[in-house]
């Protein structure tokens, strides 16, 4: 990953070079839709708490951090192509995922206390291209994109493109996009159920040998059964149309269309059923099943945008959205950000978002489940919660790119701060900085 991200360092720099020295008679009638090379540098700290785990069926730690640099390269292929390449490494420690396996620590298993064993961290890779084509009026915008990512249980490749189309005097925008996502997930199972999986040694596993069953002695998960479809296919499709209404009102609508097939639960996350008698070693409860989810899902979006220039200094920006999908859940979300601009070159950018959902047909908390059910899971992010998110961030412009080191010039400097709260007691907060840069 270090040589990949050497790579586009060094490809941004040939291309600033490329620019200074290119001498192309076009530029003469027409603005080049990206001057010279930008560079984005992203890094972010992000943690979250709560005690409704879908790890232990719903109840248990969610603590969780994530340390999350981003690096962003936009290229000028000449005057109207534009590549950029996108590459981010996320470093996580997780309370919860620790517990996918509450033995191999040290102390006491306990679905409130992180284990110390080797699944408690991990990384994920991503990268993707974006390429963008615009006519020479600027009215007509081609998209491309191809993505990867890379985690510890599943692998993911994507692609999609894009049209946006310009007319009454570029007051008008409508554009259609589309992706398609190819998912493989691999099967990792809560520790104890591993033993029942076919030719396993059920209670005979040294597993049980070597550790007392408190509860119910007699351990039988018979709900359980491995998994064989662990591919997921997503399919994208969005639409949008934006209109100036008048000198200080712009507004925005969009439609997004989710279709999901595959393996759509997640294997490690358990279920404890209320008519059976539980059994546990140490503190955790031994799991009735995994978490059990309809191989399909249909999503759909409904989104307004509205942007209101008050004066150079301050400008309005609501936003609403209705969201609904075949698994029973309804959403609204509405948020107003307020950029104000102090000085010549800062701007503040207070945000205030309110999220509220109905559940999913198939949530119940822990032990809630009964185990006649065909599709169950106690994953509190498809329960009933309303959420509140306050956000301020920080924009210096440094206007004449004056502050540069060799090649690389000074754009802005954006800082971001989020505090998010739910009903369930589930906080996170997240903390961001963005170095963007001209490449002359």
């Amino acid at each position: 990953m270090k040589k990949y991200l050497i790579f586009i360092f060094l490809l941004a720099v040939v291309s600033g070079f490329a620019q200074k020295s290119k001498n192309d008679s076009t530029q003469l009638y027409k603005k080049r839709v990206l001057e010279t090379t930008e560079i984005d540098l992203l890094f972010s700290y992000y943690k979250q708490n709560g005690s409704n785990a879908a790890v232990t069926g719903g109840i248990g730690t969610e603590e969780l951090t994530d340390i999350n640099p981003v690096i962003v390269v936009a290229i000028p292929l000449n005057d109207d192509d534009v590549l950029t390449i996108d590459a981010n490494i996320s470093a996580y420690t997780s309370a919860s995922s620790s517990n996918i396996n509450p033995f191999d620590g040290g102390d006491p298993a306990d679905p409130y206390v992180a284990s110390s064993g080797a699944s408690k961290g991990g990384n994920s890779i991503s990268g993707a291209a974006f390429y963008s084509h615009s006519s020479d009026d600027r009215n007509n915008i081609w998209t491309a994109t191809v993505s990867v990512s890379s985690e510890f249980d599943y692998l993911s490749f994507g692609f999609g493109g894009g049209y946006t189309k310009l007319f009454n005097e570029k007051n008008t925008e409508l554009s259609i996009k589309g992706h398609v996502y190819l998912d493989t997930w691999k099967a990792i199972y809560p520790y104890e159920l591993r033993p029942f999986v076919p030719g396993g040694m059920g209670l005979n596993d040294p597993f049980f040998k070597q550790n007392t069953i408190t509860g119910n002695p007699n351990y039988d998960p018979v709900n359980f059964h491995v998994i064989h479809q662990l591919g997921r296919n997503s399919y994208s499709l969005g639409f949008g149309f934006s209109q100036i209404l008048s000198k200080r009102l712009q507004a925005l609508l969009s439609l997004d269309l989710i279709l999901q097939n595959g393996l759509l639960s997640t294997p490690f996350q358990r279920v404890y059923f209320t008519d059976v008698v539980g059994s546990f070693i140490q503190n955790i409860q031994l799991a009735d099943d995994i978490e059990r989810l309809p191989n399909s899902r249909f999503k759909v979006a409904i989104g307004l945008q509205a942007n209101y220039y008050i004066n150079e200094w301050l400008v309005l920006k609501g936003y609403y959205r209705y969201y609904f999908d075949d698994w029973g859940i309804n959403s609204q979300t509405a948020s107003l950000e307020v950029p104000v601009k102090i000085a010549e070159k800062f701007t503040i950018y207070p945000s205030y978002r309110f999220y509220l959902q109905s559940a999913a047909d198939y949530f119940a908390p822990y032990e809630q489940h009964l185990s006649t059910e065909t599709y169950y899971t106690s994953d509190y992010d498809l329960s009933k919660f309303s959420a509140n998110q306050y956000g301020l961030g920080l924009t210096y412009t440094d206007i004449f790119t004056r502050f540069h080191i060799s090649i690389f010039h000074l754009k802005s400097i954006d800082l971001n701060f989020l505090y998010y709260k739910r009903n369930t007691g589930f906080t996170s907060g997240l903390a961001a900085v963005d170095f963007k840069f001209l490449v002359e």
